[in-house]
């Protein structure tokens, strides 16, 4: 039950533009979205797997358990045609939220809301993704 809470999570607030996270955060936090995605596409779970937080982990304890709730209840990210990045906000010190407008491989248009926390290492690492389709998305 633990994996379908994360696999089809919503995570309920409109986001907003950029007045609180610094562009380094930023840049930081989109490129371990860029790094997942860019894996999963060359189907490298395990590095796909390493940009998961460790709350992540705890509930998919194996790069297979990982791979197998992303490609069935994430085909838009697990295969996306293209993505760019759209709204992101700072929720805290060290905790992101970043919009990923998605074609997948179906041809539609789908939102991808991921969050991220900053790790004891200094590295972002994603905490959690939401999808839903969509047949009007803008930035």
């Amino acid at each position: 039950m633990r994996r379908m809470f994360f696999a089809f999570a919503f995570v309920p607030f409109i986001l907003a533009s950029s007045a609180f996270a610094g562009d380094a955060e930023i840049k930081a936090g989109q490129a371990v979205i860029d790094g997942q995605l860019k894996a999963l596409i060359a189907n490298d779970g395990a590095t796909a797997y390493s940009f998961a937080a460790p709350n992540v982990k705890q509930i998919f304890p194996t790069v297979d358990a990982f791979m197998n709730m992303v490609t069935n209840g994430y085909p838009p990210v697990r295969k996306p045609q293209t993505y760019s990045f759209g709204k992101v906000e700072e929720t805290g010190p060290g905790s992101i939220i970043q919009q990923v407008l998605i074609v997948g491989p179906d041809g539609k248009d789908y939102e991808a809301v991921y969050t991220l926390q900053l790790q004891p290492d200094g590295r972002y690492q994603i905490t959690g993704c939401s999808l839903r389709a969509s047949n009007s998305l803008s930035t």
